[in-house]
Order: structure tokens, then C-alpha cells, then sequence
């Protein structure tokens, strides 16, 4: 199941804050929600009344979205634009107080120590944990951040002889119990889990490796 998007509370997103940027766009998306994908589009005065804008905010917001791909000009119509998926994400987005950098480097050390007790405990997973790396805006110079972005590198693991009356989980399903795993670490954490360090969008560090 994909995550929601995160908005933080006290930033600017397009020039408007994360609140009124999720609920203007909720009211926008209400307006094509039922509606056949030919017939689901807003036109910019849409936009315009839904985030209490004039004529000049509300088309620079617009020219920002298309900038970004939250909206899609309709070709034919000048003025009309078809909602796409981010659209749609902020929307529905969380809206949180920010993680603090304090407390996000808490959470990468409990990351390693919960990467050390799947590998020792939870043998009839088929996958074992060779490293984690962090990315996204923990890479950033900011003392507050929007998520924690975690890539747990993985690889088989080698048969245990006297679990073989045991059956193996899956490698979808290993992989999917140590995603579930590390998200309960925190609510901020994104894990996505990997075959190869070189797979970690750059830039990143590794924070656990297995010894």
C-alpha cells in the first residue's frame, strides 16, 4: 500500500502553507471526483476560487502546478487542465509537525539495531539485511525534516539445516515483513527495500552494515 504524502506544518509549498495547500487542492479534487476521466478537468478560475486566490495568485499556483506535474494542460482548451496522480497525493496529503534531525538519528540507530535482530531472529526469512542507507532530505542540511528516507539493502540467506521441516517464506513475502517491520520504527519512516547499494538514489550514506 502506497504511503500518503507528507506536508509539514510550518513550510511553503508553491507559496502557500502545507494546510491550505492540502485542503484547497481536497476542494478542486472534489470537484472531478464520479466524473469520466474525459470529462475530469478544472480550469484555472476553479483553482483560483478553491484556494480563495486572485486572478494573478491563483494562475501563478496553477503555473506552478503544471511546472511540477500536478495538473496537465488539456490541449484542446486553453484554460483546462486534467488532475494527474501527484495532484491527487497532495490532496490527501499528512500534514505534520517536522522531524527533528535529533530525533531522526535516534531512529537510524534503532534502524541498525532492529536490522541486527531480523538477521539473528528471523530465520525462516529468506532475505538478510547487508547494509541500510538513508537518503532524501535526511541528506539535506535541515534541522527539521519531512520523512527519513531508509533503503535496506538485502540478499539471501544462506539454508539453516535444522529448519528444513520449516517452509521458507517467499522472497515478496520476506521482503514485505522486514518493509513492515522497519516502518514501525516511526510513522515518519519510508523503507524500501533493495538488492544492491547502488539501487539507494544518491545522494546517501550507509548507517548499518552487516558485520
Amino acid at each position: 500500500m502506497k504511503r500518503p504524502r507528507t506536508l509539514i506544518a510550518d513550510r511553503l509549498y508553491f507559496g502557500v502553507e502545507a494546510q491550505r495547500l492540502r485542503d484547497g487542492s481536497g476542494r478542486v479534487l472534489s470537484r472531478v471526483v464520479g466524473l469520466a476521466p474525459e470529462r475530469a478537468r478544472v480550469s484555472s478560475h476553479h483553482v483560483q476560487q478553491d484556494f480563495g486566490m486572485d486572478t494573478v495568485e491563483g494562475q501563478a499556483l496553477v503555473d506552478g502546478f503544471v511546472a511540477e506535474g500536478l495538473l496537465q494542460p488539456r490541449v484542446e482548451h486553453e484554460g483546462d487542465y486534467f488532475l494527474t496522480e501527484r495532484f491527487v497525493e497532495v490532496a490527501s496529503a499528512r500534514v505534520v509537525e517536522p522531524l527533528a534531525r535529533a530525533r531522526a538519528k535516534l531512529i537510524v540507530i534503532r534502524a541498525g539495531e532492529l536490522a541486527t535482530r531480523i538477521n539473528a531472529e528471523l530465520r525462516q526469512n529468506p532475505l538478510t539485511i547487508e547494509a541500510i542507507a538513508v537518503y532524501g532530505s535526511y541528506m539535506s542540511l535541515d534541522d527539521e525534516l519531512a520523512d527519513l528516507e531508509l533503503a535496506v539493502v538485502v540478499r539471501a540467506r544462506e539454508p539453516v539445516s535444522r529448519l528444513r521441516w520449516r517452509p521458507m517464506a517467499s522472497r515478496a513475502e520476506g521482503a514485505s515483513e522486514i518493509r513492515r517491520a522497519f516502518r514501525k520504527l516511526s510513522s515518519f519512516v519510508h523503507a524500501t527495500v533493495v538488492s544492491d547499494v547502488t539501487l539507494v538514489p544518491r545522494p546517501f550514506a550507509v548507517v548499518f552494515q552487516e558485520p
